[in-house]
């Protein structure tokens, strides 16, 4: 059940500050969320690629990341809203960036590993992952993470409000704002 309006979301994400009138809107989605993830990504006309390499099995492909640049008036970025917000389908990124760019930047982060050495898929572009890591991150880890990205938007435990990061100055600035309608 979607949560926020569509159109107070996609507002918050194509509010441009000044020098931003030409970044672009990205989503990571995670295709394991929702199984109308992959085919809509796959049958949307937007630019998109997965962020895992190669040729994958169909299961495999359904689960996977996918980085989407996003248009504020495209039928998909309305659907991916309406249908996903609320449930953690991923997070949002605005860079001056192209798509490749960011796949090579956002494929850095894929696997992780435990103190043993083992690999381990880190799934970041949750955004109930994100909440929780990004502010423990230190400057140098948030400088990486950020890299080509200005801000990252995700939906907070509360779905009735978008939680905004940007990196500034070495230091992590987050931002809260509220998406519900406002009581008369």
């Amino acid at each position: 059940m979607p949560f926020a309006e569509p159109a107070v979301v996609i507002e918050q994400l194509w509010q441009a500050l000044p020098g931003e009138q030409d970044w672009k809107v990205f989503a990571i989605l995670d295709g394991a969320r929702d199984e109308r993830i992959y085919p809509h990504v796959i049958e949307s006309t937007l630019e998109h690629c997965c962020l895992y390499r190669g040729e994958l099995e169909p299961d495999l492909a359904a689960a996977a990341p996918y980085l989407v640049q996003l248009e504020p008036d495209a039928p998909f970025t309305g659907w991916m809203i309406a249908q996903g917000w609320g449930d953690s389908w991923g997070i949002f990124a605005k860079a001056p960036a192209t798509l490749p760019e960011l796949r090579r930047h956002f494929r850095r982060f894929l696997m992780v590993y435990d103190p043993n050495g083992n690999p381990l898929y880190f799934r970041y572009y949750d955004p109930r992952v994100l909440r929780v890591y990004l502010p423990t991150c230190n400057a140098e880890e948030t400088a990486a993470l950020f890299g080509p990205v200005e801000r990252y938007f995700l939906e907070a435990e509360d779905a009735n409000v978008l939680m905004q990061y940007r990196h500034t100055g070495g230091q992590l600035m987050p931002r809260h704002v509220s998406l519900a309608p406002a009581k008369r």
